[in-house]
């Protein structure tokens, strides 16, 4: 059964809304705060794709850079984009397309979606400490340790959450015909 363009746009404002509510999730930390914004990210391609997850996260970044409160701690703005969090952001976009072309390839499986998760992971991470070195005047080393080491356990264990119930519900979709994808996209590559 093919989905309707509106509907499609529906799932991706659903998958904003997602990451926008899950943003809000956060734990303070001196530079840079842990919150649900990657879990959410992750949960969403998982769930709907590279095309649909993708718009998401860009509808999300849009949404935010027109100062609607989505961003952690219901900020919204572009001084949020260009500030020490924005590469973070902008990251999203890159590992939510990266991610998407992975499950695509080799298929949506648990195992598969940590794979994805934790590159998704590394990506916002490398796209969030090289936008910190750079805004912060930071050397590399200073720029690691306060922007990415701080989040590699909690990022794996984000990643582990995401792909495991992003699995299910994007099963569990599938099967209520809510959502449909190309099966050929669904299964490993031989």
């Amino acid at each position: 059964m093919k989905k309707s363009s509106t509907y499609n746009y529906v799932l991706a404002a659903f998958g904003a809304a997602i990451i926008a509510v899950l943003a809000q999730v956060t734990i303070p930390l001196p530079l840079i705060p842990i919150t649900g914004q990657t879990l959410a990210v992750g949960l969403v391609v998982t769930i709907l794709g590279t095309r649909l997850g993708t718009l998401s996260v860009l509808l999300y970044i849009l949404l935010g850079a027109a100062s609607i409160p989505v961003f952690s701690g219901m900020s919204g703005g572009i001084a949020i984009l260009i500030g020490p969090t924005g590469g973070y952001i902008i990251g999203f976009l890159a590992a939510a397309f990266i991610m998407g072309l992975y499950l695509d390839k080799f298929g949506i499986t648990i195992f598969q979606a940590i794979v994805a998760n934790v590159i998704g992971m590394v990506v916002t991470l490398a796209f969030g400490t090289t936008w910190l070195k750079i805004v912060g005047d930071l050397t590399w080393t200073a720029a690691f340790m306060g922007g990415a080491a701080p989040f590699i356990v909690v990022g794996i264990v984000k990643a582990v959450l995401a792909a495991w119930f992003g699995v299910i519900v994007r099963r569990r979709l599938e099967r209520a015909h809510l959502i449909s994808f190309n099966v050929a996209a669904q299964t490993p590559a031989k």
